[in-house]
């Protein structure tokens, strides 16, 4: 008796017992033979513990692509499953799923219709060359040239979609779209309000009937931003570390007394701090660009918290407060003692061994402090970071949109320079770019892009390697079992051997 955990289509199925499942792709549900058939375009075979998910442990599985008679696509794959086979390969039915594939495509040949030729052929003559932004649809079928890929995104093309299933005969019913009655007469169907392009539609017609459209598709116009984002996009992030550093800053703000903000380099220490001095004219000293404030003399009236907000009481914002000469690090020390209530935000990056002036000064305000953590420490919040640091595309230009590799290559990267750096490379890949489309991942700078492969792994991530790829070994290459024995999640344990996959290190077998 044949059992069937996964079925046809490798992009949509479900396991028994699992309602999860709904995608066949290793990424979602790790190693089987729907997705890697797909991958290679051939027959492909998974036995037992090479799945990844509990459920397929004891089932075989043979899969064969399915192709396209009209276009050579992969439509989808046909799966046979059954218990698990101990004996040597190729699958027992591995020639029924032959066979079978084989019928479908023929069954496919014949029902090709002179329709689907016809939405091909308006196709062919519209996209003119690879160059033009080109998108033919009938309700079934997608024909998407590569420049039309960088512009329309998932909405745009379920837009599109609707205008396209078209019933009954000449104008009939287009789900709202009033068709027009001239053949070559364009019309509009309704793009989504963010859509980075506009769409010229063309109705394809076959034997009186409107059977889908052509639509050109062209960057829509945008209105450049009036200035560059600022350091307040350093203040987006959702991740568990940013928002409670947020929380507490805006509690200790809240109070009266200083605040310190401290952290590396470029993780958003003044961006934070202006976003709590939102609403005032605060006055913004730096001492990396001037170490002599003049606090040493008096110059600097310190309001108290009952004067707090009134005319001429502006609070102070200390960028750099490690720069800060001694004589005034001093002075600060002694304001703040006669003023424990003065609302002053001061920015400290940690280095050197500070002297003992400035170390006293940092003891004073360890209780009212938060530290930023890195952007290391927080890599989800790069995908929201991103557009708020990115500046307003150029007239003409759809906004700067990355691919998942791009995104994952970022998120991998340590960035020594926290959101700084993370700023400076999107603007230089703004400003650069001559090609429409996401920003792939060969587009990055080589650190970015090679990501923390190409170093040598310590001690720790050495011994660590080794405990994994035994614990493999012991379980036969399953790494469910082999999770469970190191007390990891799976997703931790495939996560740590993309890690270590290509490293100088990794000698040993491939895990």
């Amino acid at each position: 008796m044949l059992r069937t955990p996964y079925v046809l289509s490798a992009s949509a199925a479900d396991a028994p017992g699992d309602d999860t499942c709904a995608d066949l792709s290793e990424r979602e549900v790790g190693h089987n033979s729907a997705a890697l058939a797909l991958r290679t375009r051939r027959r492909a075979e998974v036995h037992g513990p090479e799945h990844f998910l509990d459920v397929w442990q004891d089932v075989s599985a043979v899969s064969v692509p399915l192709f396209s008679p009209e276009t050579g696509h992969v439509l989808g794959t046909l799966t046979v499953a059954r218990a698990l086979w101990a004996g040597c390969r190729p699958h027992p039915g591995a020639a029924l799923a032959e066979a079978a594939a084989a019928a479908v495509e023929a069954e496919l040949r014949a029902r090709a219709r002179t329709a689907e030729r016809a939405l091909l052929d308006a196709y062919e003559r519209a996209a003119r060359g690879r160059e033009r932004a080109v998108v033919a649809l009938d309700g079934r079928n997608r024909l998407i040239s590569e420049a039309a890929a960088g512009l329309a995104s998932p909405q745009v093309l379920e837009a599109l979609e609707r205008g396209a299933r078209v019933r009954g005969r000449g104008a009939g019913e287009s789900y709202g779209v009033s068709l027009p009655e001239d053949p070559g007469e364009s019309y509009d169907v309704p793009l989504p309000e963010d859509a980075g392009c506009t769409a010229e539609i063309t109705p394809v017609r076959h034997e009186g009937r409107v059977l889908g459209l052509v639509a050109v598709l062209a960057p829509r116009p945008v209105e450049p931003e009036p200035s560059a984002p600022g350091p307040g996009g350093a203040l987006v992030g959702g991740s568990v570390a940013w928002r409670h550093a947020v929380a507490r800053a805006t509690e200790l703000f809240r109070a009266p007394g200083p605040v310190l903000v401290t952290g590396e380099r470029g993780t958003g220490k003044t961006a934070l701090a202006l976003g709590l001095l939102d609403g005032t004219d605060p006055l913004v000293v730096d001492a990396a660009e001037s170490p002599e404030l003049g606090l040493k003399d008096g110059e600097w009236e310190v309001p108290s918290a009952g004067e707090w907000g009134r005319i001429g009481h502006r609070p102070l914002l200390l960028r750099h407060a490690e720069r800060l000469s001694q004589p005034d690090v001093a002075a600060l020390n002694s304001l703040l003692e006669q003023h424990p209530d003065a609302r002053l935000i001061a920015t400290h990056t940690p280095g050197t061994s500070p002297g003992p002036c400035l170390q006293r000064l940092l003891d004073t305000l360890a209780a009212r402090s938060v530290t930023l953590p890195a952007l290391r420490e927080r890599p989800e919040d790069i995908k929201e970071l991103l557009p708020s640091l990115t500046p307003g595309p150029a007239p003409g230009s759809p906004p700067l949109t990355w691919t998942l590799d791009a995104l994952r290559a970022l998120e991998q990267h340590p960035w020594p320079g926290n959101v700084t750096e993370l700023a400076h490379l999107v603007r230089a890949l703004a400003g650069g770019r001559r090609v429409f489309g996401p920003v792939r991942r060969g587009e990055l700078p080589d650190p970015v892009r090679e990501g923390p492969a190409g170093r040598t792994l310590s001690p720790m991530e050495l011994a660590e390697r080794s405990a994994i790829l035994e614990a493999l070994r012991r379980h036969g290459g399953n790494k469910a079992r082999a999770a469970t024995a190191l007390g990891i999640g799976r997703a931790t344990l495939y996560r740590k051997l993309r890690e270590y996959q290509g490293r100088d290190a990794q000698n040993g077998p491939r895990p």
